[in-house]
């Protein structure tokens, strides 16, 4: 559903980008203005970031195979990374450079009326844009301030274009004032000066998203909220004839509704193996009824050595994994051979 979500923000922003960056051109060249330039070149790039997020949406869809078992979900991160690169680089930088130049050589700028008209109504269409991509974000960050949200949110397509939208709507004021300025108080630098502060604007936001995607292209852990829930879950198995312990808990986001969870249980030596297996199958179905978006599982038990053991503990016998491999696929038990051991810790 988040994905579905996703891919309505990036085709609405697409698409509303695509008719303003045609106006802004044509008023660009009509007019002179360096800052309608600026504006017409942002919108150009924030059209082909949205075919590059649409593209790797595409293939981060893809089934996993033999060559990757979790899936292809975090490649929709590295075109997102490659987003904030196109940004920085073509966007913040030509536009930065345009303003350089139009403040060495100033300008009046011509029929600033054009100028007005198709700021206007880029206004009006970003505004459309940056609606539907707020209201989907409002909708998955909850009570959350809306910064912490931003930077907790594992999905980087809808933060991309959010954070897009919102620098171009910011753009649009900038480059109305720098109109206004050369314009109405005779002033031909306020055009470049605008290009200048819209280009640092885009330099920012891609700073802000090379950043935070980095993060889940590196392998970031899920949110602490589903940390929290998934040892909770497990929290209620401690006891007599279950888990004696959490030994450790990881988790990776692959994606935006993708997450891995691996866990070591430590549970009494004379636990039976079956008992181990039907325990597992209870954490693996409740983890997932909680937390639909946790795709693969694997569980390790380790058998706590009983009280009174002498110091030499015997090696390891069983250790089994939970492990689901991919979506709607029932995870299997599986047990370790004993070739593969190591020493357990003596329990005190």
């Amino acid at each position: 559903m988040a994905a579905d979500g996703s891919t309505r923000v990036v085709v609405a922003a697409m698409a509303a980008n695509s008719g303003i960056a045609a106006a802004k051109l044509a008023a660009a060249a009509y007019t002179g203005s360096s800052a309608m330039l600026s504006e017409a070149v942002h919108s150009l790039i924030d059209t082909s970031n949205q075919g590059l997020l649409l593209y790797g949406m595409k293939r981060a869809a893809r089934p996993a195979d033999a060559r990757h078992p979790f899936g292809y979900t975090k490649e929709l991160y590295f075109w997102s990374f490659i987003v904030a690169i196109l940004l920085f680089s073509m966007g913040a930088g030509v536009t930065i450079y345009e303003g350089i130049e139009k403040l060495k050589h100033p300008h009046p700028v011509t029929s600033p009326h054009v100028n007005y008209i198709v700021l206007g109504v880029a206004i009006v269409l970003e505004a459309g844009s940056c609606w539907v991509a707020l209201r989907e974000f409002n909708a998955q960050r909850g009570d959350k301030p809306f910064l912490a949200a931003l930077r907790a949110s594992k999905d980087a397509a809808l933060v991309t274009v959010l954070l897009e939208d919102l620098a171009a709507m910011a753009g649009l004021v900038i480059a109305l004032a720098g109109v206004a300025m050369a314009d109405i108080g005779g002033v031909p630098e306020g055009d470049g000066i605008a290009s200048i502060a819209i280009g640092l604007v885009l330099a920012s936001v891609a700073a802000f998203i090379a950043i935070e995607v980095k993060g889940l292209l590196t392998g970031e852990a899920a949110s602490d909220d589903l940390q929290a829930g998934v040892r909770d879950i497990i929290a209620a198995e401690i006891g007599p004839g279950g888990v004696g312990a959490i030994g450790d808990l990881k988790t990776m986001q692959l994606g935006a509704s993708s997450v891995l969870v691996a866990a070591t249980l430590d549970v009494a030596d004379d636990l039976p193996a079956g008992a181990v297996e039907a325990m597992n199958t209870r954490l693996e179905r409740a983890i997932q009824v909680r937390f639909p978006e946790v795709k693969h599982i694997y569980l390790e038990v380790a058998r706590a050595a009983p009280a009174g053991t002498p110091a030499e503990v015997p090696e390891l016998e069983t250790k089994s994994a939970v492990a689901a491999v991919s979506h709607g696929q029932k995870p299997q038990v599986m047990a370790r051979p004993d070739g593969k051991k190591g020493r357990a810790k003596r329990r005190r």
